[in-house]
């Protein structure tokens, strides 16, 4: 064998060696970045044991959208299956609350956690710079610090004693894609939709001819979460 030949042999298995990226069979990447969370709230019938029903047919609600930090980990248990499970700083959320015909700005007041495990399915291979994949997964949805205005009106009515929202699980679709910079580094980029159900309960205070009773409903948040982060694998 020449030396010519010794050396592009060589230089061969080098460029095999460092081909591979990530998302390879044991591997664990943890992430960090930024996630923006855009929850589209449906409020079904409420029932009351107050004298409210004139204000509450009709009742509606709108949650805005938040940006926050997004944590997750990553553990590749082949070259195409993995399981990520994934952490956000609660971010506090602001509801609008329209009844009767007039809306009700930062009616209430809620942080949201959503603790996340998916499973995810990786396209191409550990070689490839581009790694698109589908995930499926569930979410431990609770809500915390919930508070409301006391706006000496129909909020003071409908919640001015307390407000509840019950904790759920919720399916989690996902689809993203992995670009690889090296054989350490990524960028991880994500979206989720996650509908949630939850248990509404409101206590009110009773305020001129209403009485401020309790009142109850079941409220849907169909959360689209987008993420963006950086991976780091060790």
């Amino acid at each position: 064998m020449t030396s010519m030949t010794k050396i592009v042999l060589a230089c061969a298995a080098l460029v095999a060696a460092t081909g591979a990226f990530a998302q390879k069979a044991g591997d664990n990447i943890v992430g960090l970045g930024l996630a923006y969370i855009s929850p589209r709230a449906d409020v079904g019938a409420l029932s009351t044991t107050g004298n409210m029903g004139a204000i509450l047919p009709g009742t509606t609600a709108d949650v805005g959208a938040k940006a926050t930090v997004s944590i997750g980990l990553l553990h590749m248990y082949t070259d195409n299956i993995g399981g990520e499970f994934t952490l956000g700083i609660p971010a506090e959320f602001s509801q609008t609350l329209t009844a009767n015909g007039t809306g009700h700005p930062d009616a209430a007041k809620m942080k949201i956690w959503t603790p996340t495990a998916v499973a995810k399915y990786f396209y191409a291979t550990p070689q490839d710079k581009w790694r698109p994949y589908l995930g499926f997964g569930i979410s431990r949805v609770s809500f915390h610090n919930v508070s409301t205005l006391n706006d000496g009106g129909t909020v003071t009515i409908l919640g001015g004693t307390s407000a509840n929202f019950s904790s759920s699980w919720a399916p989690v679709y996902n689809a993203g894609a992995v670009y690889n910079i090296d054989d350490k580094w990524s960028i991880n980029g994500s979206v989720s939709y996650i509908p949630v159900k939850t248990d509404a309960t409101f206590v009110g205070k009773t305020l001129g001819p209403y009485q401020g009773g309790t009142t109850t409903g079941a409220v849907k948040l169909n959360t689209t979460d987008y993420i963006i982060r950086i991976g780091y694998r060790f």
